[in-house]
């Protein structure tokens, strides 16, 4: 199993709307992809920003190349990000999940 993560910030006025926003978009991207064994958008206050963690889990690395193309490592946006994140990784992290 691999674990895929991406990190991007909002300011604390636009969390709420942008954890509304991937709920329809990024996680139902992943649940929609075959090999995603699940989804989960993580976030906390961050100063005065709120940060967030995508965390999927993965049954193998084709699984995360059918979501996010040939490149694994390049973080996948959606249309509307620009309008939300104040900040944003342009990578994923991919971990091999041992336990």
């Amino acid at each position: 199993m691999i674990a895929r993560t991406w990190r991007g910030w909002t300011s604390p006025d636009d969390a709420e709307r942008y954890a509304d926003y991937i709920q329809e978009t990024g996680l139902a991207q992943y649940s929609a992809t075959p090999g995603n064994l699940g989804a989960f958008l993580l976030h906390r206050p961050d100063g005065d920003r709120t940060e967030f963690i995508a965390f999927t889990l993965w049954s193998d690395m084709e699984a995360i190349q059918a979501f996010a193309g040939d490149d694994i490592e390049t973080a996948v946006f959606y249309p509307r990000d620009d309008e939300y994140l104040v900040d944003r990784e342009t990578v994923a992290h991919h971990y091999t999940v041992t336990v």
